[in-house]
């Protein structure tokens, strides 16, 4: 009885908006209001120690299995607990004595592969023609999934304003896109930098392809093996998977890769906010390892590796458009996803899908471009940002 009350106590101020929670024993009960606009049925009793204690992990857990069914927005229920202060479900103490994870290289290359080694087929269902799996940049509100992340490889390369014939260093480069476009389009000698072999398989498919033998190459290789230097470094959602241990490092090797007065272009997944940077689901299905800092973190970091700050655009609602995208196109083939790899994990990537385009949408998370250099900032650039909406235009 008391367990029952705890757990009427916890859920009714855990959503912003009017839910009903049917429980174990059949029974409803509905708050913040009538008329709910989302309602919850959990069909097995979940212990009210493992609740409190890591309940994205839990209730993620217990939706994987069908012990949780919902009706209505998943994304809606998230970004509204998001949005309620003080919900038990976002404002979770015991995130901050998670154990230390270790991001050596050989757990590194472990991380990376769990994620992106599931299989190119699995990514090519939802993904677009590109297989870009990082924030599209939306110019225009009709622009479509692929047209949208072309134009944001596009808007990193014009942030650099690259020299044809300079070199270019991009860590973490996925299935390619951005080294592709780098010498077919701005005349670039591009190396993409993986850990993941079906990312790099694809990638040397890709390179013979288009015949860029002499202009594009890609290394399956930990960053931190690199000893080269180029003009300009690239890395779309890499920071995210060093490890908050790793930042310094990683900014630090940034700033060793560029020659004097180099630039990089830094995206990735940021807070704007103090929080914990981790997620017990995320860090157990999706992303092992992964730790997002805050944009302090970020900033202290760059000071510290002797790289200096020129511009910094955050990409909130761009993430957001991208994640309810993905999520309309994975809808459509789930049924595919669940013949390949069962239920669970196909009700895993949809939950994954909706809570991030949730977490985007309620601010609790953002996604941000660092445009640096190894120089005071803005050397070799032009004096207004007014060049890259300009370049973007063209």
């Amino acid at each position: 009885m008391l367990e029952k009350t705890v757990y009427k106590e916890l859920l009714s101020h855990a959503f912003d908006i009017p839910v009903s929670v049917t429980y174990w024993n059949g029974k409803t009960e509905t708050y913040g209001g009538d008329n709910p606009q989302i309602k919850i049925e959990i069909k097995k009793d979940i212990p009210l120690k493992e609740m409190t204690s890591q309940p994205t992990l839990v209730l993620g857990e217990a939706y994987m299995n069908g012990e949780i069914e919902i009706t209505g927005s998943i994304q809606e229920l998230i970004a509204s607990a998001y949005r309620k202060g003080g919900s038990f479900l976002t404002n979770n103490p015991f995130l901050k004595h998670l154990p230390k994870i270790s991001h050596s290289e050989k757990e590194s290359k472990k991380d990376v592969q769990s994620h992106y080694d599931i299989g190119n087929d699995f990514y090519r269902l939802w993904l677009d023609k590109t297989m870009t799996y990082s924030c599209a940049y939306f110019e225009h509100d009709d622009d479509t999934l692929e047209q949208a992340q072309v134009n944001k490889v596009r808007h990193i390369l014009h942030k650099l304003k690259p020299m044809p014939g300079k070199r270019l260093l991009d860590i973490g480069s996925g299935w390619g896109t951005l080294i592709f476009m780098a010498a077919e389009e701005f005349g670039l000698n591009a190396t993409g930098i993986t850990l993941s072999k079906e990312q790099y398989n694809y990638t040397q498919q890709q390179i013979k392809k288009r015949g860029l033998e002499d202009k594009v190459n890609v290394l399956l290789t930990d960053y931190r093996e690199v000893k080269d230097q180029f003009d300009y470094v690239t890395s779309v959602g890499m920071f995210e998977h060093v490890g908050k241990e790793n930042l310094g490092l990683y900014f630090q090797d940034v700033q060793k890769f560029l020659v004097p007065d180099g630039r990089a272009l830094i995206h990735g997944i940021t807070g704007q906010h103090e929080g914990a940077g981790v997620d017990p689901f995320l860090n157990k299905y999706i992303f092992p390892g992964g730790y997002i800092p805050n944009v302090a973190e970020n900033l202290t970091h760059i000071m510290n590796a002797g790289l200096q700050l020129t511009d910094l655009e955050p990409l909130r609602r761009h993430y957001q458009r991208t994640l309810e995208m993905w999520y309309a196109n994975y809808t459509k083939v789930i049924d595919q996803a669940e013949k390949m790899y069962g239920k669970p994990f196909a009700r895993m990537w949809s939950l994954y899908l909706q809570g991030a385009a949730a977490s985007f949408e309620a601010g609790n998370i953002d996604v941000m471009q660092y445009l640096l250099t190894k120089a005071p900032s803005g050397t070799g650039l032009p004096m207004t940002r007014q060049y890259v909406y300009q370049a973007d235009g063209e």
